[in-house]
């Protein structure tokens, strides 16, 4: 990762992380309604565990991780509030998935919730997260990626559509790549950058974002 555990494990621990919105991102929700998510499913950087709530209940093998450890003891409160016990959590680095033979080749479907975007200036990190991509995902899986746009002002870590056409190149087809939104709360950890924003009365707002689907070759 590109920064320390206990970077992250902080936004947890003092609930300050911007991404945790008390539910699922509604780009993910309508992902799965439309019929865009099959097979053995991993969530890397699962956060407080939303989407892999989501889709356990649905039915899914889903596997959510993250590098923080605080972030799976919230992902897992989190599920034992919404009576999913047999949700599946565990601490892992997004970045070297490849190097555990239990992850090689076992996914049919990634969903990347604003984990991509964090690598977004740090080229040598993206790549390596790509790899790790590539080798989690069986031939023919599909990683849908949902991270933060740089088209309008925001929050976050935003990027270019080009970033992710650049990255998902050699031995990936990107077969879309759309505009949508991304809902974040605001808090302290990114108040400075949301004060020109229209923040609804609960501090949640919609952001730029782009939703990508990129079928592993």
């Amino acid at each position: 990762m590109t920064r320390p555990a206990e970077v992250w494990n902080t936004v947890y621990d003092e609930d300050t992380a911007p991404w945790v919105i008390g539910e699922p991102q509604p780009a993910i929700v309508a992902l799965e309604r439309a019929g865009e998510i099959r097979g053995r499913v991993l969530e890397p950087g699962c956060g407080a565990g939303e989407h892999t709530i989501l889709l356990t209940a649905l039915g899914y093998d889903v596997l959510g991780v993250d590098f923080s450890p605080s972030a799976i003891d919230y992902a897992r409160a989190n599920a034992e509030s919404h009576d999913v016990p047999n949700v599946r959590f565990q601490v892992a680095d997004a970045l070297t998935l490849g190097d555990d033979a239990d992850f090689t080749a076992a996914f049919d479907t990634v969903v990347d919730s604003a984990l991509f975007h964090v690598f977004g200036t740090v080229p040598e990190a993206r790549a390596a997260y790509v790899r790790s991509l590539h080798a989690v995902c069986k031939p023919g899986g599909i990683v849908h990626v949902l991270a933060l746009s740089d088209v309008e002002p925001g929050f976050g870590p935003r990027i270019s559509d080009s970033v992710i056409r650049e990255s998902f190149s050699d031995g990936w087809e990107l077969e879309s790549l759309e505009p949508t939104r991304y809902r974040g709360r605001v808090t302290s950890v990114v108040a400075d950058q949301a004060a020109a924003l229209d923040v609804s009365e609960t501090g949640l707002v919609d952001v730029a974002a782009w939703m990508a689907r990129i079928r592993r070759l």
